[in-house]
């Protein structure tokens, strides 16, 4: 790439916060079209650099510069005036509204005081054709629309602010293989217009793929930049957690022959067909296939979160009443959920409640609620997942994305499940905390407990997992034995008979 002057400069940046450095002197720059990524453990500062540089924040120290003119600091509008955008891992679409609506939402054209629809629609339309996503129709509305197209959208947003800098914060975590190669496609059509495009993600083997330089984030300092996207993962990796993860995965465990859970014939139309399978005590059952095969909702029947159309689960020997979470979790059963922000966790509530929340029983004395042994016991969880910041009175949404999903696995660490659903485990999870979760999962799986894992990374699957369940269109459509089979042959399963997705959700 040719060199260019640095569209934007990082100069020692801290931000103080009561009792925690999260920034404590990072140095990087970006070039005009240039995609340049950004990597780190969780808790290494990357939410607080970018909300930095986006004018959310205001550093405690240091210096930001566009084009060699120092950025306001925490002046969003500036930022967004200076054409620096951010598209955060939680899209902030409003799902009512059209795609033209979701665009120009907050600067909206008007002719005589009036919206200017027309115009709203013609220029998101340019906007779309832009990102090669013309037929993505503006007046469709947003919740219609798939993940990647909404990722799209979200991206479109952005460019009608006349964006030069882009920060893209995980922007592949609820995206499958096909709408990936969607995702890339439309980041290297924006470096190609000139467009900075800072992305964010753990997922290395995307680093190489998308990205033009590298900056490494330990403990909010910066440890390397300008690395090439080539550099061996096992360097990154040594770099963001300080030594060599040589084996990722533990040895499997060998399942025993109790069957602990057993599903037959679980269905509610349109998500999950007829799904019937047994998992033993000290398994780890996966379960696989592109975004939309129905995995989540499957999670949700067997859990009793929605009342299903026909069929039974049963939990050591015993049925289940449908629909009724409490009967799960009486029945030993946990869940880890897909999005632990909305549906995982009370983020206004400490670590101590969020982690005790489905076992206050064990802490009731008479009439009144032990805070001290509640405190203590959720400590130990805490710790022994090695949370950072461990300390049980933290509030939930202070923590890093991959310490708040440990807040959601110590809940159910304490309830001593007998089953344990986890839905997108290590999504937005750092390597060195994968290799944590893994080695937890594992050991959970050592004491008896049945694990059934919904996982989009296939190499997760395969290193985890006994068997694994291959999902496609609701139904369960191929069983393998993980040991046996490999990445084309899980792959092949999931996709046979589809084609590439369309942009609109089907709609009954």
């Amino acid at each position: 790439m040719t060199p260019h002057a640095p569209l934007l400069e990082v100069r020692g940046i801290a931000k103080q916060y009561p009792g925690v450095r999260a920034l404590d002197g990072v140095d990087f720059d970006v070039t005009a079209g240039e995609v340049h990524c950004l990597l780190g453990p969780n808790g290494a500062g990357k939410s607080t650099l970018i909300k930095c540089v986006s004018g959310v924040v205001a550093p405690t120290e240091g210096e930001i510069l566009v084009d060699g003119e120092p950025l306001p600091a925490g002046e969003p509008s500036e930022s967004l005036a200076r054409g620096v955008a951010t598209i955060y891992q939680e899209l902030d679409l409003v799902e009512d509204l059209t795609v033209a609506e979701s665009v120009f939402l907050g600067h909206e054209p008007r002719r005589a005081g009036l919206l200017n629809r027309e115009l709203m629609r013609e220029e998101t339309t340019a906007l779309l054709e832009r990102l090669d996503h013309g037929d993505i129709p503006p007046d469709a509305h947003v919740r219609s629309l798939r993940s990647a197209a909404q990722q799209v959208v979200s991206i479109a947003r952005a460019l009608s602010h006349d964006v030069r800098l882009l920060i893209m914060d995980e922007p592949s975590a609820i995206l499958d293989g096909q709408e990936i190669e969607v995702l890339f496609g439309v980041v290297r059509r924006l470096a190609a217009d000139g467009v900075g495009v800072i992305y964010i993600s753990h997922r290395l083997d995307e680093i190489r793929r998308i990205g033009d330089r590298v900056t490494v984030l330990v403990d909010g300092r910066t440890v390397a930049t300008g690395l090439p996207a080539d550099t061996p993962p096992g360097e990154l990796v040594l770099r963001m957690v300080g030594r060599r993860v040589e084996q990722l995965f533990p040895e499997r465990v060998v399942p025993g022959d109790d069957v602990v859970l057993s599903v037959r014939n679980l269905s509610r139309s349109p998500d999950v067909r007829e799904s019937s399978f047994d998992v033993h005590a000290g398994e780890v059952l996966g379960i696989g296939g592109l975004i939309g095969a129905g995995r989540s909702e499957l999670l949700r029947l067997i859990y009793g979160l929605d009342q299903p159309d026909g069929g039974e689960v049963w939990v050591d020997g015993k049925r289940l009443a449908a629909g009724r979470t409490s009967a799960a979790i009486n029945a030993g059963m946990g869940l880890a959920p897909e999005d632990r922000k909305s549906q995982g966790l009370l983020l206004g509530w400490s670590l101590t409640r969020n982690v005790s929340l489905a076992d206050l029983g064990q802490f009731v004395r008479g009439p009144l609620l032990n805070r001290r042994a509640e405190r203590e016991a959720a400590a130990v969880q805490l710790r022994a997942l090695d949370t950072k910041p461990d300390d049980p009175d933290r509030i939930a949404r202070e923590l890093s994305g991959g310490n708040q999903q440990k807040v959601v696995l110590a809940r159910w660490l304490m309830r001593r499940c007998r089953v344990l659903l986890l839905d997108e485990p290590t999504r937005g999870v750092d390597v060195g905390a994968k290799q944590e979760i893994y080695r937890l999962i594992v050991e959970l799986a050592k004491t008896g407990i049945a694990v059934v894992m919904v996982s989009s990374e296939t190499e997760e699957l395969l290193g985890l997992s006994s068997r694994i369940l291959v999902m496609r269109e609701g139904s369960v459509v191929a069983e393998l034995d993980a040991a046996k089979t490999d990445e084309v042959e899980l792959l092949g399963h999931a996709v046979a008979h589809t084609e590439t997705p369309p942009l609109l959700e089907e709609t009954s």
